[in-house]
């Protein structure tokens, strides 16, 4: 027997057949085409389901449940999407019309924690049982899981840790707040920094960077700091401090043995990771007296975790 896991996001709509070993046989794919009312795009996932069953050589007598990441709140209990604002859902019941087209049991839960659950299963937290899961995109996106099973809270919107503030009287947050992590450690965050960096300094490398490519991004930025541009430096070095502050406040909240990090400046591995394992060391509590540390790593699936957590919901809810 397999499962199918379905990704639900804002662009795409992906649908994977899942077995035991945590491999994808196969997938199905479509644009999710927003705007458009939810029964449309529930009907594309039931279809999606299908297609993918077919392509790994099944039937859907074969599938166990089919698991659903959605961005958003979810509430397990009742099957229903609180609040979507990508989607613009609002009191979707998606666990019960998708089951109802599919024939199967369905799950759902918020498509970060998913995705969270994907890396502890089978990505850089593979062998563990507690790890925490951060996206560094647009803003920053997080999943906890711990002792194998996903936080959610009593409202199934626990571990929005993006919404933590690491600067008092900060940067305001598209959430109304200021300071928060997600300003400061987001790739948005980053640009923003460099951006006001160039503005007083002409002479940065930064300008030169930005211009082979038409704007300021972390490659930009990055490879400025690798050419040994001192004001990108300094701007890597405040991102680093930042996130570093957020990071080791997760640690000292959940322990847990891996901290994965996923996203666009992720993707610069150890020229990232180090200097930031470095910069959290100090920050942890009773650092100096542990015999076991967290893991700072990169995350090792990409879009395959949501895929594979989805598919895998039932485990840890």
């Amino acid at each position: 027997m397999v499962r199918v896991g379905i990704d639900l996001g804002g662009t795409n709509i992906v649908a994977g057949v899942v077995d035991d070993s945590y491999t994808i046989l196969a997938t199905a794919k479509r644009k999710t085409n927003l705007p458009r009312p939810a029964e449309e795009i529930i009907r594309d996932m039931a279809e999606l389901t299908r297609e993918a069953v077919e392509k790994a050589n099944m039937t859907m007598n074969e599938v166990r449940y089919v698991g659903v990441g959605c961005p958003g709140t979810c509430n397990q209990d009742t099957g229903i999407v609180e609040y979507s604002n990508n989607l613009q859902f609002h009191k979707v019941p998606l666990r019960d019309d998708l089951s109802r087209l599919t024939g199967k049991p369905v799950y759902i839960e918020n498509d970060a924690n998913a995705a969270a659950l994907g890396e502890a299963l089978a990505g850089a937290g593979k062998g563990t049982n507690s790890c925490v899961c951060i996206t560094l995109g647009t803003g920053v996106g997080s999943g906890v899981v711990l002792n194998g099973k996903i936080l959610t809270g009593c409202t199934g919107g626990a571990a929005e840790l993006g919404h933590m503030v690491v600067e008092d009287g900060g940067a305001l947050c598209a959430c109304g707040r200021k300071g928060c992590f997600e300003t400061y450690a987001s790739a948005t965050g980053l640009i923003r920094m460099a951006k006001e960096a160039m503005a007083q300094h002409p002479e940065s490398l930064l300008h030169a960077t930005a211009a082979e490519v038409g704007d300021v991004n972390g490659q930009t930025i990055f490879r400025a700091k690798e050419q040994g541009d001192p004001t990108a430096v300094a701007v890597v070095e405040r991102y680093i401090h930042y996130l570093s502050v957020g990071i080791a406040n997760v640690i000292n909240c959940f322990y847990p043995e891996v901290v994965a990090l996923s996203g666009g400046i992720a993707n610069q591995g150890e020229a990232l990771l180090a200097p930031l394992r470095e910069a959290v060391a100090p920050q942890v509590y009773g650092n100096q007296y542990l015999q076991t540390h967290t893991r700072i790593l990169g995350c090792t699936l990409g879009y395959h975790a949501g895929i594979i957590g989805a598919a895998m919901l039932p485990t840890a809810l």
